[in-house]
Parts: structure tokens; C-alpha cells; sequence
């Protein structure tokens, strides 16, 4: 698969309370049939890893929410990292997790507004912390994720989307994209 970039979809706000429902077969024959590889999804949630030979993530980003759009009928913001990138992100988390299921990874298209974020309060959120990293921020939840603020905060502080992922899911997603 030489000249070929392994790279992570991740859809934002699909099959959550029967809302924008993507079969996740769907996606993978969607995938396929826009020429990509190595098809595979994680969860319902909408995680999808590929290769391609396309070089740049932002570009095949908008060419799955376009035939999401076009085939499927759905408009849904789409986040992609390389393999590289993802797993970067893994790399760069700054926090110990014990308990993946209160850590929230919130992938960030557009420019994130660092400024505007250190200027959050955090005392207003007593049982979260954050953290922004490159296009990545990182948030833990005491009381679960169930209960975070803060992933609402950070999205008003982006240009573009956030969608977030637990760190279950994003080492699970690291593990397949894989190289």
C-alpha cells in the first residue's frame, strides 16, 4: 500500500436517540465506494478507519461529509486525523486516566481559540479539568461524562466542530489505524 495514508473518521452526533441514523455497513460501503481501503468502523457512534491516497486529512474530511450528504442524507461534521496524528494525540494527553469512561478526547476542526479557553473559569467547574493540546482538547469528568460542561464550553471556542470521543474508544481507534 505504498503512497497510501491511513486516516480515522470520526462523525459527529450520529445514531445518538435515533437521530441522524447511519448504518454503520453503510458507512463502510460508502467509504468503498469513494475508493478507500482497509474499511473498517468502530461502535455505532460513527468511527471509521481507511486508507487512502489522498494527502490531506481536512480534504478527506469534507469528501465523507459530502457522500454522507449526497448518498446517506445526512449533513454530518466530520473530524479526520492520520494514524500519525491520532496517535500524536495519544502521545500529547496530559492527564493520568483512571477511568477511561470520564475522559473525554474533543477533536477540534477550524482553529481553536487557546485564548479564549485559558480564560475559562474552571473554579465554575469544580470536578472537570481541561486541557488544549494542538487541535486536541482533553477533558476529565469526576462526576462522568454524563454531567461535563465543559465539552459545551470548548465548542464555543472553536471555529469550525468538536466531537469527542472517550479515551476507550480513541486507544481502540489508535490500536486499529494502526500503520
Amino acid at each position: 500500500m505504498d503512497g497510501m495514508t491511513r486516516y480515522v473518521a470520526l462523525l459527529r452526533g450520529i445514531n445518538v436517540g435515533g437521530h441522524r441514523r447511519i448504518a454503520m455497513a453503510d458507512l463502510r460501503s460508502l467509504l468503498e465506494d469513494l475508493g478507500y481501503t482497509g474499511v473498517a468502523t468502530y461502535v455505532q457512534s460513527g468511527n471509521a478507519v481507511f486508507s487512502g491516497a489522498d494527502a490531506d486529512p481536512e480534504a478527506v474530511a469534507e469528501r465523507v461529509r459530502t457522500g454522507i450528504r449526497d448518498v446517506l442524507g445526512h449533513d454530518v461534521p466530520t473530524a479526520v486525523r492520520t494514524a500519525a496524528e491520532l496517535r500524536a494525540a495519544v502521545a500529547a494527553n496530559p492527564f493520568d486516566v483512571p477511568d477511561p469512561s470520564k475522559f473525554l478526547v474533543l477533536f477540534c476542526t477550524g482553529t481553536v481559540d487557546t485564548e479564549g479557553l485559558a480564560g475559562i473559569d474552571l473554579s465554575l467547574h469544580p470536578k472537570e479539568r481541561m486541557a488544549v493540546v494542538g487541535a486536541q482538547v482533553y477533558t476529565c469528568h469526576e462526576d462522568g461524562i454524563r454531567f461535563a460542561a465543559l465539552p459545551a464550553v470548548v465548542a464555543r471556542h472553536v471555529d469550525g466542530t468538536t466531537t469527542s470521543r472517550n479515551w476507550r474508544t480513541v486507544l481502540r481507534l489508535a490500536e486499529m489505524a494502526g500503520d
